[in-house]
């Protein structure tokens, strides 16, 4: 809705609060020459407000949705009546309807068992890939590189070594990269990873960044999103299938007969068409 800000607004600066004694969607809580405005339009309304003000109090809202119906039913009845309105029309209604069937599509179209059964489905085809954690010191040159490798195997202690020398933003963190997998850093510093054993250090690594010493901390294999990380996409992935298979089933007992006209598809701009 375009104008909720100003909703608000004007709500906070009258501090209307709700009508006394409305008890059903068909009382009118005001008229436009003769047009009743139900707290059923008002609820409507109420629902379609952007998330942002969804949590506003009701108190706060309630006289600016209700000046809002005023004023759209004001100029909805000085709207000069064309083919340009009557089309419009016809899309919101088709829309409204639309929306309504697609509703109740999804509403009870699967289970938490069917949640379930596609995470184990979906989890049982992901792929054991590994993932390691390391920690590295970067300098400027291969000579650096080499004398940190014989500070290391002398027994200095890594951590210290990088927050001491690496020149990487890493280096206050005693060197440390996390966790990370496959295609995740640059070529020759993963193949280095990947040569290693838990707790070996590298030889001097060249990359466009400078010369790397790598410690292999831990590797593992990389582990599964749990249902609940999972759960948004899940739900997603049913509800699509669900409205799918509505939509094709509703195909399949219409009539659907679809036009030879040749169109050209720029004349989709061509808005001046809508008054003819």
């Amino acid at each position: 809705m375009k104008r909720a800000l100003n909703i608000v607004a004007a709500a906070a600066i009258a501090g209307w609060g709700s009508v006394a004694g409305a008890q059903s969607a068909d009382d009118v809580l005001a008229t436009v020459n003769g047009v009743e405005l139900t707290l059923g339009h008002l609820i409507l309304l109420r629902e379609q407000l952007p998330p942002q003000y969804q949590n506003y109090p009701d108190d706060l809202l309630y006289r600016g949705l209700l000046d809002q119906l005023v004023q759209q039913e004001l100029l909805s009845q000085n709207a000069q009546d064309s083919k340009r309105l009557a089309r419009g029309l016809e899309n919101e209604e088709r829309a409204l309807r639309a929306s309504s069937v697609l509703d109740t599509l999804v509403s009870d179209a699967f289970s938490e068992e069917d949640i379930q059964a596609l995470y184990a489905e979906t989890v049982a085809n992901i792929p054991v890939e590994p993932e390691w954690n390391a920690s590295h010191i970067l300098v400027e040159s291969e000579d650096e590189a080499k004398e940190l490798v014989k500070m290391l195997e002398d027994g200095a202690d890594f951590a210290e070594l990088a927050r001491e020398k690496s020149t990487g933003p890493s280096g206050p963190n005693g060197g440390s990269l996390g966790w990370f997998g496959a295609g995740q850093m640059v070529p020759p510093f993963e193949v280095a990873v990947r040569e290693l054993a838990d707790g070996g250090i590298s030889a001097p690594v060249q990359t466009q960044f400078g010369w790397h010493v790598v410690k292999r901390n831990e590797s593992r294999d990389r582990p599964v999103p749990t249902l609940e990380e999972m759960r948004g996409d899940l739900t997603q992935q049913l509800q699509s299938e669900a409205v799918d298979a509505g939509i094709a089933a509703l195909r399949e007992e219409a009539e659907v007969v679809m036009s030879d006209i040749d169109v050209d598809p720029s004349i989709l701009q061509n808005s001046a068409l809508l008054d003819n």
